[in-house]
């Protein structure tokens, strides 16, 4: 696919914290497109840059102690990063939408569900109040609440966290947006729930036809949804594949060591886990070399002095990595 048919297309993208401590490099340049129908799952430990880089994209920072310090978003032929704040609310929420984490502190506890959906709709799509309110309980009924002509009046307090997640889902999908963003929406659901939420946002994908990025440090949840998969460290790209090819030849050694960490139901379903010794790095003072290179058991001289760019090393298969993991050799 060429950059004419990406919905969003991220180049260089770079933001920092401004702290007591010093300057915390939270996003170092990550570039990726998006396009229409797509899903791309973007995968990580805690502190690899996920949340902050879409929360970039959308200019949802606080500022300070946040600041982006370059690189460009392009969406429908505009850059993101240099519209005026009047304008980018205008696409906040009806062409790119938002469902965060944790519902309970996303809703107002002192407004209806109802209202909170409506709201969208009355801002962007100039709804009456009445018609409003009829498409948020369509709403609710398309994300599977029962009973949704009596839940519309009720508060965030009386839904389960399953039911908030599905009403923030509705929120999101009220304006019917190009692009969707997923920041972790599982997390704080049992797996049960987990499944349900995966399932209808996959259902509401191909029936709206939206392009999806789904933020998570799960690699199973993103096994049966991705079309693609964004491997993040250190605020950087390790890796970018196709989902099916990132699974079956992981070509960093992050992304081996993540996916060896988790249990398997196959014909290794028998073997001990691995685990990742050692600890991120201190994005204060960013590592001159590979940031994975002192938890690698790859490392050459070469990873901890200089660091590998991402380059395409097959079609659509991006890697950060001077150790070429079949061979053993340093890639030329």
């Amino acid at each position: 696919m060429d950059a004419q048919t990406a919905v969003l297309d991220i180049r260089d993208l770079r933001t920092e914290f401004v702290t007591e401590e010093g300057v915390v490099h939270a996003v170092n340049g990550i570039s990726y497109r998006l396009h229409q129908g797509q899903t791309i799952g973007v995968v990580g430990e805690s502190g690899s840059g996920k949340s902050v880089s879409v929360l970039s994209v959308l200019r949802l920072l606080p500022s300070p102690p946040a600041r982006i310090v370059g690189g460009e978003v392009w969406f429908k032929g505009q850059d993101l990063l240099k519209l005026p704040e009047k304008e980018m609310r205008r696409i906040r929420g009806k062409e790119i939408a938002m469902i965060f984490q944790d519902p309970m502190t996303s809703l107002n506890p002192v407004l209806t569900i109802g209202f909170q959906i409506m709201e969208p709709l009355m801002l962007h799509l100039h709804m009456g109040k009445k018609e409003a309110r009829e498409r948020a309980i369509e709403l609710l009924h398309m994300v599977g609440i029962p009973e949704p002509q009596k839940r519309v009046d009720d508060y965030p307090h009386q839904f389960s966290g399953g039911m908030r997640q599905r009403a923030m889902i509705a929120m999101a999908l009220a304006c019917q947006p190009t692009v969707l963003i997923a920041d972790e929406p599982t997390t704080a659901l049992d797996v049960t729930i987990q499944a349900q939420i995966v399932d209808l946002v996959k259902r509401l994908r191909d029936e709206l036809g939206m392009a999806l990025i789904w933020i998570t440090h799960d690699l199973g949840v993103v096994a049966g949804l991705a079309d693609r998969v964004i491997v993040m460290y250190a605020g950087l790209i390790m890796e970018d594949a196709p989902v099916d090819e990132l699974y079956e030849h992981p070509q960093h050694p992050y992304t081996r060591a993540l996916l060896r960490s988790l249990p398997r139901m196959d014909e290794e379903a028998g073997r001990p886990l691995e685990t990742i010794e050692g600890l991120p790095p201190d994005l204060l003072q960013m590592p001159q070399g590979c940031p994975f290179a002192p938890r690698c058991t790859y490392v050459r001289p070469e990873c901890r002095t200089q660091r590998p760019p991402l380059v395409e090393i097959q079609p659509g298969h991006r890697v950060a990595c001077w150790v070429d993991l079949e061979t053993g050799a340093l890639r030329s």
